[in-house]
């Protein structure tokens, strides 16, 4: 899709309801669900962190939405797919600042050219222990992507039509750091499965997109 037309109705967003948990539970490991219900968050004290789904025209003038593949390292994360983001720090003054500081920290982009247009639904990940705060925004120029040396080991650029298509819906059988042989729903995007947290906060997006596009 052309960006032009794209940022004409992205802003139709601002006047929708969030689909919410509705939307996450698609996209949800079943282990995930059961796991959400039978917890007390706020006694788990969590931390606060700030992801940003960038949308922006690319050389020619179609959409695209960037993603990450972190580095391998001991985390729970280690090599998976996911926003640009990161926790909340002493500066940020709200959490679209973390998101915007955290965007420009992993990918190159000023904070200064991205408009935010909307804050989704927050999600709790059990295995580190945040509330995430996802956040849609555009920026209306090409970006010169340039991915953290520390942390990001290869930026994903999503053709916006290839997430919305419904073929790339799948459902992948992982083993992870907390799980073995688990069956989960995913995205399949640019080659990577995209699952867990930023799949569930991806069905959102794609919820809504679809209203308005």
């Amino acid at each position: 899709m052309e960006f032009k037309i794209f940022k004409s109705k992205i802003s139709k967003l601002k006047k929708i309801e969030l689909p919410g948990e509705a939307a996450h539970h698609k996209l949800a490991p079943l282990m995930r669900i059961q796991e959400l219900a039978n917890v007390d968050i706020e006694k788990q004290k969590p931390n606060e962190a700030g992801v940003l789904a960038l949308f922006y025209p690319d050389e020619l003038s179609q959409t695209k939405l960037v993603l990450i593949l972190r580095k391998t390292y001991r985390g729970v994360h280690s090599n998976q797919v996911g926003f640009p983001g990161g926790r909340v720090e002493e500066e940020d003054k709200d959490l679209s600042e973390t998101a915007l500081r955290e965007t420009e920290e992993e990918v190159g982009v000023p904070a200064k050219a991205v408009t935010v247009i909307k804050e989704l639904t927050k999600l709790y990940i059990p295995p580190s222990n945040f509330w995430v705060h996802p956040f849609i925004g555009i920026m209306e120029t090409t970006p010169v992507l340039v991915a953290q040396e520390s942390e990001v080991e290869d930026i994903l650029e999503v053709d916006l039509e290839h997430f919305l298509d419904e073929n790339n819906m799948v459902k992948q059988v992982l083993s992870t750091s907390y799980a073995k042989n688990v069956e989960v729903p995913a995205f399949s995007l640019n080659g990577h499965i995209v699952w867990g947290a930023t799949g569930m906060m991806l069905s959102e997006i794609k919820e809504m997109l679809v209203k308005v596009l």
